[in-house]
């Protein structure tokens, strides 16, 4: 569908669709430009205030994921006027201002819309360096993966719609996904990786197989070396799982070459469809330990090595125990 848009030959954009990053950035002059986003969710938990600490997150990410600091930020609401108590919303907004805030920005406007069913999130503007753009198209054969979230997410929080997780697990999910993706965006800049991209819808294979069609290249994943939320375990082997995963997981076929032993369980929490997930960063193999040092300064929630970055234009994704 995309491709029958039309297309914008502007010299001044510097990303735009054609590789399916994270933002949009415009060149300002030789040393600025603007980086763009848009992104917005369906509440994933029940209490409001943490709706919007986790919707203002996962709109954030998208600006970090491309090395950039945001600037502000504009609220886009959909609530159900008359329908539920406009004290809801003044809560989600409040989450929202206050992650903004944590990540240096203000919030100076917006827009709503009378919708049936809730909707929060931002537009993002953000500031970088024309020189310093982190893509998603730019991994080099032999870069490490490094991945700063556990996966599971999306079938926790399903899980959360049918009352079949503990309070405890609700918190630990929340505070994962109302982490903002700051400290590890800074640590990437600080070392000079080659590439990244968030880990969000699309889980952590498909937003692994833009980066490794985008740049050209293969990847192969170690399974045993992804964090992975314990809980999610049991909940898929009882059946639970967001539609969202379920398409992750049908679309990659061809794009993933499992290993025998990698069974249907692992394979869908891979493909699982994360809100507010982790940044996946494509590093030179010299500068991993570097990386990984400054994650843990930056008390990043996962500092895993998961895999590297292996030679295969078609670029196909092999995972191995």
């Amino acid at each position: 569908m995309l491709g029958r848009l039309p297309q914008f030959n502007d010299p001044r954009i510097l990303v735009g669709a054609e590789t399916s990053d994270d933002a949009a950035v415009y060149q300002l002059d030789s040393g600025q430009a603007i980086v763009q986003t848009v992104d917005y969710i369906t509440p994933v938990v029940d209490d409001p205030y943490s709706c919007g600490l986790i919707a203002a997150a996962n709109s954030l990410s998208d600006i970090y994921a491309m090395g950039a600091t945001p600037l502000f930020a504009l609220n886009i609401v959909g609530f159900p006027v008359g329908s539920l108590p406009l004290s809801i919303l003044g809560e989600i907004l409040r989450g929202g201002a206050d992650k903004v805030r944590e990540a240096g920005a203000p919030i100076i406007g917006g827009h709503s819309i009378d919708d049936p069913e809730p909707k929060y999130g931002l537009v993002v503007t953000g500031l970088i360096d024309p020189a310093k753009i982190f893509k998603n198209s730019t991994a080099l054969i032999g870069d490490d993966l490094v991945l700063t979230k556990p996966l599971g997410l999306g079938i926790i929080t399903t899980a959360i719609k049918r009352s079949k997780v503990t309070e405890s697990t609700i918190d630990m999910a929340v505070a994962l996904m109302a982490t903002l993706n700051k400290g590890a965006s800074e640590a990437m800049v600080a070392v000079g990786a080659h590439a990244c991209t968030d880990v969000t819808g699309f889980g952590l294979l498909g937003h692994l197989h833009e980066m490794t069609a985008g740049s050209k290249v293969g990847a192969r994943v170690s399974l045993s070396k992804v964090p992975i939320i314990p809980e999610t375990w049991d909940l898929v082997r009882n059946g639970i799982c967001p539609g969202g995963t379920k398409r992750n997981f049908e679309s990659l076929q061809g794009a993933v070459v499992w290993d025998p032993e990698i069974h249907t369980e692992a394979q869908l929490i891979l493909c699982d469809a994360q809100t507010s997930g982790g940044l996946l960063i494509a590093v030179p193999k010299d500068r991993t330990t570097a990386l990984m040092q400054r994650l843990r300064e930056h008390k990043t929630p996962a500092v895993a090595l998961i895999g590297e970055i292996i030679e295969d234009p078609n670029g196909r994704i092999r995972v191995e125990p």
